[in-house]
C-alpha cells in the first residue's frame, strides 16, 4: 500500500491544558469500529457507489472526449452549478490550476446574482464562450436559470445555429429538464452517478470534468483519493476515525459548537467552502451538528485568533498547512537589520509561514483549545485527493456516530420547494 500524501497529527488535541479526555476519545473510537466495518464491507459489496469512484476509468475516458470538444475555438468555459456541483470544482481550480498552462479559460459561476450574471453575459464573447451546466437531480432552478438565459443570449448575439456546440450537460440518468434542455440542444450529456449526492461528487465527472478542462491531473486526484480509502479501510485505526471520534468525544462533552478549519495556504482557501458544505450539509439534523468555519493563515491570526484562543471555547481546530520553509522571497539581511528586524534578516517569506503556523497551533493548545494538524508536504493532484476522500469518510464517520444520516438533505429540499411555490404564486 502506498504512502498516504499527508500527516495528521492529535497530539494538541489529546495532550496539555485543552486535551479532550483520553478515556472519552478512546470510547468515541471504539464506537467507530462498526461503521468503519460498514464501509470496508460496502467497498466490497459496492452498496455505496462513492466507494467504487476512484477505481473508475471509463467515465473519465467520457469526460476527456467532452472536455476535448469543449475546448475547440474556445475562450472562455462557464460552469453552471450550485452547492455541491460547483464547490469542488472551485476548490480544484484553486488548489491546481497552473497560471502558466494553455487552453481556455474556466470560470463557475454559482451564485444566481441578477447583476453579476448580466454583467458576465455581457462580458462573454458569446461566439467563443462554452458553459458546462451540473445539476444532479436537473431540476436546480438556479442553474437551470442560468442555461436558459445563456441559450437566449447566444441566439440574440446570432449563434444559435451552432447552439449544440455551446453546451454540455452533466446530470443524473432519466427524465430530467436538464437532460431536455441538452437533448432539445444535441448537446453531450455525462450521468452524475445517481447514488453519490452533490457535496461527494467531487471526484466523479461533476468534479473531474472542469479539472480536466483546467489541465488539471484527473487520474492523479482518483489516485490519491483511492490511497486514502485502502487506509482507512485497512488500518486498524484509520485517520477518519480518528477525526470522527475526537470530534464526537468533544460533542458528547458538551465542547463542540464549531470546528475550524484553518489552512495556511492560499491555494487552499477555498477548499474550506467545499468541506463546509460537506459537514454542514451532512451532520446538521435533529437538532444536532457543529457548525464549520474556514480560517486563512497567518491572515486571519489578525481576525478571528482574538476569538478562538479567548471566546467560549468550544471549538475544534484543524491547521492544515504545505511545506514553504525556505520558500519565496528572502528579507534582505541589512535592510532587515537597519529596521530593527533581526529576527526576519535573511528569513524567506515561507519561513514566516512556518513559524506562524506552529506558534497558532501552541497558542490555541495552551488556552485550552483542542488542535489537530495535518500536514500536506506538497500540493497536487494525489494530496488533494486524498485529501478529500479523508474529510468524506470522516464526516460519514461522524454522521453514524451522531446517529443521523450523513447522505441525505432534507432542510434543503424543503427550501426549494418553498421558493418554487413563491415563484407559481406570481
Amino acid at each position: 500500500m502506498k504512502q498516504l500524501p499527508f500527516t495528521i497529527s492529535l497530539d494538541l488535541a489529546l495532550s496539555g491544558k485543552g486535551a479532550v479526555a483520553r478515556t472519552d476519545y478512546d470510547a468515541a473510537l471504539a464506537a467507530t469500529a462498526p461503521h468503519v466495518a460498514w464501509l470496508r464491507e460496502a467497498r466490497e459489496k459496492k452498496t455505496l457507489e462513492l466507494l467504487g469512484i476512484p477505481a473508475r476509468t471509463d467515465d473519465l475516458d467520457a469526460a476527456r472526449d467532452v472536455a476535448a470538444k469543449l475546448s475547440e475555438n474556445t475562450s472562455e468555459i462557464a460552469v453552471l452549478g450550485i452547492g455541491g456541483s460547483s464547490l469542488g470544482g472551485q476548490a480544484l481550480k484553486a488548489a491546481l490550476e497552473s497560471h502558466h498552462r494553455e487552453g481556455p479559460r474556466v470560470s463557475f459561476h454559482d451564485n444566481p446574482d441578477p447583476f453579476s450574471w448580466a454583467e458576465h453575459l455581457s462580458r462573454f464573447d458569446l461566439r467563443t464562450t462554452r458553459f458546462v451546466v451540473i445539476s444532479k437531480s436537473g431540476g436546480t432552478a438556479e442553474t437551470l436559470m442560468q442555461a436558459v438565459t445563456a441559450a437566449d443570449a447566444i441566439e440574440k448575439a446570432g449563434g444559435g445555429k451552432y447552439l449544440k456546440d455551446h453546451f454540455a450537460a452533466i446530470t443524473e440518468p432519466g427524465d430530467s429538464v436538464l437532460r431536455k434542455f441538452a437533448g432539445d440542444l444535441g448537446s453531450p450529456v455525462l450521468d452524475h452517478p445517481k447514488d453519490v449526492g452533490g457535496r461527494y461528487s467531487v471526484l466523479t465527472v461533476c468534479g473531474l470534468l472542469p479539472a480536466l478542462l483546467m489541465g488539471i491531473d484527473a487520474a492523479g486526484l482518483r489516485e490519491g483519493a483511492g490511497m486514502a480509502l485502502d487506509h482507512a479501510l485497512s488500518d486498524d485505526v484509520s485517520m477518519p476515525a480518528q477525526g470522527a471520534a475526537l470530534h464526537f468525544a468533544l460533542s458528547k462533552a458538551g465542547r463542540l459548537n464549531e470546528t475550524v478549519l484553518w489552512a495556511y495556504a492560499d491555494r487552499l482557501n477555498t477548499f474550506h467552502a467545499w468541506w463546509r458544505q460537506l459537514w454542514a450539509e451532512s451532520l446538521g439534523k435533529d437538532g444536532k451538528g457543529s457548525t464549520p468555519v474556514g480560517a486563512l493563515g497567518p491572515v486571519d491570526q489578525h481576525s478571528q485568533l482574538q476569538l478562538f484562543r479567548d471566546g467560549p471555547g468550544k471549538s475544534l481546530f484543524t491547521l492544515l498547512s504545505t511545506t514553504t520553509e525556505g520558500q519565496g522571497l528572502v528579507a534582505p539581511v541589512e535592510r532587515a537589520k537597519a529596521l530593527g528586524l533581526d529576527y526576519l534578516a535573511g528569513k524567506a517569506m515561507g519561513d514566516l509561514v512556518a513559524a506562524e503556523v506552529r506558534a497558532t497551533a501552541e497558542t490555541l493548545g495552551r488556552n485550552r483549545r483542542p488542535v489537530r494538524r495535518i500536514h500536506l508536504p506538497k500540493i497536487d493532484a494525489q494530496g488533494i485527493g486524498a485529501l478529500m476522500m479523508h474529510f468524506m469518510l470522516e464526516t460519514i464517520l461522524m454522521g453514524k456516530l451522531m446517529g443521523v444520516d450523513p447522505f441525505d438533505q432534507p432542510g434543503v429540499e424543503e427550501g426549494k420547494v418553498l421558493a418554487r411555490q413563491y415563484l407559481q404564486s406570481k
